[in-house]
């Protein structure tokens, strides 16, 4: 029986379970396609179905698992054109945005990134997968904040959003891109405070691109998935 709630007291048993199924599917363990089984979960866990179901949930709002009639939780097939298609947007919509607002960053914007990318760092290095997609987000809109582009703001605002459970994927299974995401961030503030505007465009298409490569390239590597995995039992 797995000890989840080992050295994660200060969690509910809900959060520590999400944690740990978060884990799993992140890290290839429960592939995409695996059906997940509260009452086996339950039993390995140590724990009611109640939190199980809390935790299938959470991880059901955060677009790594499909809850199914008939079927109950399924973790969330990837798909290539999907990735395609997300992140073509965001090279399309997101240098616009940094172009028309990064001039008009402010003194208080600059400490709010400040303060995100100390944040940011820390989770990174702690390995705190909960927290990524909100950091990341923040950190983006804040530098677009001023682009007086309401619909495209809102666009991209649910574009992050979508690609959170990719980038989720790539910066748990690959530790130099953890690295590589913060060294990025710090990279594109420095060059709004520098003025730097067209490099710091150019900056943020390679960030983005890179992650559009590493996610097809993983995927990739993973195959078209000839065999159907077993359900968690």
């Amino acid at each position: 029986m797995a000890t989840v709630g080992k050295g994660l007291k200060h969690k509910t048993m809900a959060e520590a379970a999400a944690s740990e199924l978060r884990d799993r599917i992140l890290g290839g363990t429960y592939p995409p396609g695996m059906r997940l089984r509260q009452d086996a979960l339950a039993e390995e866990f140590g724990m009611s179905r109640i939190p199980v179901r809390e935790a299938l949930l959470c991880l059901e709002s955060e677009g790594i698992l499909s809850i199914l009639p008939h079927r109950g939780a399924v973790v969330v097939e990837l798909s290539i054109d999907e990735i395609e298609e997300l992140f073509n947007l965001r090279l399309m919509l997101e240098p616009f945005l940094f172009l028309r607002s990064a001039p008009n960053l402010t003194a208080a914007d600059f400490e709010k990134l400040e303060d995100n990318l100390e944040t940011y760092t820390a989770s990174m290095d702690s390995v705190n997968v909960a927290t990524w997609n909100d950091l990341n987000t923040e950190f983006h809109m804040t530098i677009y904040r001023h682009a007086r582009s309401p619909r495209i703001l809102s666009t991209v605002q649910n574009l992050l959003a979508e690609c959170d459970r990719h980038t989720r994927l790539q910066l748990t299974n690959i530790t130099s891109d953890r690295n590589r995401a913060v060294k990025e961030h710090k990279a594109i503030l420095k060059l709004c405070r520098q003025q730097k505007f067209e490099e710091g465009a150019q900056l943020m298409r390679e960030h983005i691109d890179h992650i559009r490569l590493v996610l097809l390239g993983l995927l990739k590597d993973r195959g078209p998935g000839a065999e159907t995995p077993r359900a968690a039992e």
